[in-house]
């Protein structure tokens, strides 16, 4: 088969790393979102199944029917939204929430308005929500350096260092010493107790409240659609690729549809993870490169089917130390979204008001701040350009 023909150690490799790095550090985010929504644990293990069979599945199916090397992941962004706003309402309607946002992100790939779409709103506004809902986390690890000073100063030092000497597994790294240290000072007890059994999901019937979809569903939709999707689309095209996002942003919302009941949030593709397998590293051949997503499929597979397990050894990790790891690996996420904000010159102001409102953690009439720091953010900046618009509309109807 043209496949095992095409299949070669090194892309096998760099989807494991890939599948490594996207582990190492976001999954931390997800253990944090589930202790926030207080979940059971046959809740979170399901969600864990959700979402790595979900990557699996696309990574798997869209690879080789592209013959692209697709890497999708789920919504990191999406699962940092959850750790502030999952608690505040019954499980049942944010499961309805991650439902109809998969509906809508289906809709939207499959039409072909994903650009369209994101083109609407300002990328500074977006850039600061962005930044917004993710900044909390990096206060967070800086904040559990009094409690665990010697563990959490470790892991930002090394992580530093090994972004200087080898950037792309600072996380990893960074993750391995910590729970090297943690193991030293006799933190790591609770992991005699893991045990490796196929997990079973768990089926929740979606319920659907309002105030969930404005505080959870929506935000998902944009957080995951501009820093997620829009992104990796950028990667195979930085690759040169022609990807067809009607097929990957299609693909990714029909999975997301099928498992948001089982506690997936949001399936979508890869940005950074992504960047292993669609460069030289994967393979000389660019032909052949699909190979590393179809190889990155199975190991989520393979992750998705021992999931509880997976679940236990985070929960037995400190706290400290999943919040100092969800910090450094979302420094660059952070980094990138306060970028984005300024560079928007025209948004400059309500990108900061966004910013400002999202990171507050406001909740008004039950809805999140990630809904209101977008809605601020939007009318500032109607009201900001209203004068250049009438100015714009009104030399136009002289010239004509």
């Amino acid at each position: 088969m043209t496949i095992f023909r095409d299949f070669s150690p090194s892309a096998a490799v760099a989807a494991l790393v890939a599948v490594l790095v996207g582990f190492s550090g976001p999954f931390a985010i997800v253990t944090q979102a589930a202790d926030a929504g207080h979940l059971t644990a046959g809740q979170r293990a399901s969600w864990v199944w959700a979402i790595a069979v979900g990557s699996g599945v696309t990574s798997l199916a869209l690879s080789w029917w592209t013959r692209m090397p697709v890497i999708t992941a789920w919504s990191t962004p999406g699962a940092a939204l959850l750790v502030t706003s999952l608690g505040d309402y019954p499980y049942r309607a944010a499961v309805g929430a991650f439902l109809l946002s998969a509906v809508a992100m289906t809709v939207i790939g499959l039409t072909g308005v994903f650009g369209r779409l994101i083109e609407r709103i300002p990328r500074g506004i977006v850039s600061a929500l962005l930044a917004g809902i993710l900044l909390q986390f990096v206060l967070h690890a800086f904040q559990a350096v009094p409690g665990a000073p010697v563990l959490t100063v470790a892991v930002i030092v090394v992580f530093v260092l090994a972004k200087r000497l080898a950037s792309r597994y600072a996380v990893l790294v960074a993750l391995l010493v910590g729970v090297a240290i943690a193991a030293a000072q006799g933190q790591l007890d609770g992991l005699s107790r893991v045990t490796a059994h196929v997990t079973r999901p768990e089926f929740t019937m979606p319920a659907f409240s309002l105030s969930a979809i404005i505080s959870i569903g929506i935000p998902m939709l944009l957080v995951t659609s501009a820093s997620q999707n829009a992104p990796g689309l950028g990667v195979l095209r930085a690759s040169g690729y022609t990807p067809d996002d009607r097929k990957l942003l299609g693909g990714t919302g029909i999975v997301s549809v099928l498992l948001a009941p089982f506690g997936s949030h949001a399936v979508n593709l890869a940005a950074i993870t992504a960047a292993i397998c669609t460069g030289p590293e994967a393979h000389p051949d660019p032909r052949r490169r699909y190979t590393a997503g179809m190889s990155a499929g199975v190991f989520y597979l393979l992750i998705g089917v021992f999931s509880a397990g997976l679940v236990q050894a985070f929960a037995a990790l400190p706290k400290a130390l999943i919040a100092v790891v969800a910090g450094v690996a979302l420094l660059g996420a952070v980094l990138t979204g306060l970028v984005g904000a300024v560079e928007d010159v025209p948004a400059r102001e309500a990108a900061l008001i966004t910013l400002a409102v999202t990171a507050s953690g406001v909740t008004v009439l039950g809805i999140g701040s990630a809904f209101w720091g977008l809605l601020a953010g939007l009318a500032a900046h109607g009201v900001l350009t209203l004068r250049t618009r009438k100015r714009v509309s009104a030399s136009g109807t002289i010239g004509a």
